[in-house]
């Protein structure tokens, strides 16, 4: 059995049920995780203006009330020319992956996560994302320089791969982030979709166990 994760590294509610879905992997360490981004806004062009940033407010807020997890709304909102675009995050989990296979993907999924909500950080430039990546593939034993993951996440089969994770989660059926399936038997099944706390995705876990096993 596997659990199948589609989530989106600019997704606020990705963001907070990053933080149970990294305690469900500490209590059932031989828990298979696959990790597809979904790319929730890839390829926007639109600058955020006011009152974009105004209407994802009240969603951070309620994150924040769920997971406990930190926001840098004054960062966010100081932000001049920002678009929006979640294509760039979602290809430096490719490019992680790429490097160093699923083994500590989620930890990298989170860092840039953090990266964006709590540190106020362009998670749209390149150079951004290759500083925090390498940082959380180090603290998982792999060691890779900046510039070489800057290197794999701009070329061209990244990004084609970044795509066919896109149509993955569109061929999954996956209509929102976060969820999460549950492949078995060569079938897939749904396991959950949206914010759920650690409890409760052991318990629905232990569920699904019990009738393949």
């Amino acid at each position: 059995m596997k659990l199948i994760y589609v989530g989106d590294p600019m997704c606020s509610w990705c963001y907070g049920f990053g933080k149970e879905l990294s305690a469900l992997t500490a209590r059932v360490p031989d828990l298979k995780l696959e990790i597809v981004v979904g790319g929730i806004r890839a390829g926007a062009t639109d600058v955020l203006d006011a009152a974009g940033k105004r209407f994802r407010l009240p969603h951070w807020q309620r994150v924040e009330a769920l997971s406990g997890l930190p926001f840098d709304r004054e960062a966010f909102l100081a932000r001049e020319g920002f678009v929006y675009d979640t294509e760039p995050v979602c290809r430096a989990v490719v490019a992680a992956r790429r490097i160093a296979g699923d083994d500590g993907l989620l930890a990298v999924f989170r860092a840039l996560q953090h990266g964006f909500y709590a540190e106020g950080r362009d998670t749209t430039d390149g150079r951004v994302l290759a500083d925090i990546a390498v940082q959380a593939l180090g603290a998982n034993g792999v060691q890779v320089s900046a510039d070489e993951f800057y290197r794999t996440w701009s070329a061209a089969e990244t990004k084609e791969e970044t795509q066919r994770d896109f149509a993955r989660a569109r061929a999954l059926g996956v209509a929102s982030f976060p969820t999460m399936l549950l492949e078995a038997q060569g079938q897939y099944f749904g396991f959950h979709s949206g914010y759920a706390s650690v409890e409760e995705l052991e318990a629905k876990l232990g569920e699904l166990e019990g009738r393949f096993a």
